[in-house]
């Protein structure tokens, strides 16, 4: 997943809680195989092959979903949320310290659409060549939710996931105390911005400050606007509380990519949130 891990969970005896963190491991394992971007034996890379190609592939059952999940935050966003635009990364080098040519990232955006490919369940088809697709934005979050389901498949009741900062909750403490969930402020890794206690439900953040270039003062971040090819700036981080790890992942992104109209998308959205700016300025239903 590309981020430390961690599995915790309360059981009645040691073999019980390795045979419940196996299963979930192995699972987040599984969809790690099976979308990496990293790895050429990935059905991802597949169907990216048969995209450069402007091909046409059907997929599995679980993989249509995520595409259904996909073209769902594609319209919730107003196109901001695009699964294409993951080939913007071939223009920014977060290592380089150096910003990209405005030509080539405006290359790349030909190839960046939702609506440049044709979903037609099971099959997806590329209308441009050298098109990508990438679930970066989904799988993660998608493995904590699976990862918590099996383990209470497997008797558990107390417990969390936390992949990378993507948390969803098993069941509290088992005397019943809450998770202490830790907010890392973006502008200081050794802060925590604020600590939310959480019974049940998932938390997932999103912010600028994970890969960024720093110049002359300004920072970019790795949330780039699929419509300009270009980091947003307005949000520093924002944190959204809710059911699944999957909605609180995706609505978290989003109002990174709305920017200034994020705070009142947040509120209109309804779910427990948590957002600094670019300035320092906080918000959210979690202000103290």
């Amino acid at each position: 997943m590309g981020s430390p891990c961690t599995i915790q969970l309360y059981a009645d005896n040691h073999q019980a809680g390795k045979y419940a963190a196996d299963i979930a491991i192995a699972d987040i394992n599984r969809l790690e195989a099976r979308y990496s971007r990293y790895r050429k034996d990935s059905f991802l890379s597949e169907i990216n092959r048969i995209a450069a190609q402007a091909g046409s592939i059907s997929v599995d059952e679980e993989s249509a979903g995520l595409l259904n999940y996909a073209a769902t935050c594609y319209q919730q966003s107003d196109g901001l949320f695009d699964i294409t635009s993951g080939i913007l990364r071939q223009a920014w080098d977060f290592k380089s310290g150096k910003l990209p040519a405005d030509n080539i990232i405006q290359e790349l955006l030909q190839k960046v659409g939702w609506t440049k490919l044709n979903w037609q369940p099971p099959n997806i088809s590329f209308t441009i060549p050298g098109m990508e697709i990438d679930f970066g934005g989904v799988v993660k979050e998608y493995a904590v939710d699976r990862a918590a389901t099996l383990c209470k498949q497997a008797g558990i009741n107390h417990g969390i996931i936390n992949l990378g900062g993507d948390i969803k909750i098993i069941g509290p403490h088992a005397d019943g105390r809450p998770w202490q969930v830790g907010i890392r402020h973006p502008r200081d890794k050794n802060a925590v911005l604020q600590t939310i206690p959480l019974y049940t439900g998932a938390l997932a953040s999103s912010g600028d400050y994970e890969r960024c270039i720093m110049l002359s003062g300004q920072r970019y971040g790795h949330v780039l606007n699929p419509k300009t090819g270009w980091p947003v700036r307005y949000m520093a981080s924002v944190s959204v509380v809710a059911d699944f790890c999957v909605i609180a992942g995706s609505a978290s992104t989003i109002a990174m990519l709305k920017q200034e109209a994020g705070p009142d998308w947040l509120s209109e959205l309804g779910l427990p949130h948590l957002w600094v700016n670019v300035k320092g300025e906080v918000g959210g239903t979690f202000i103290e």
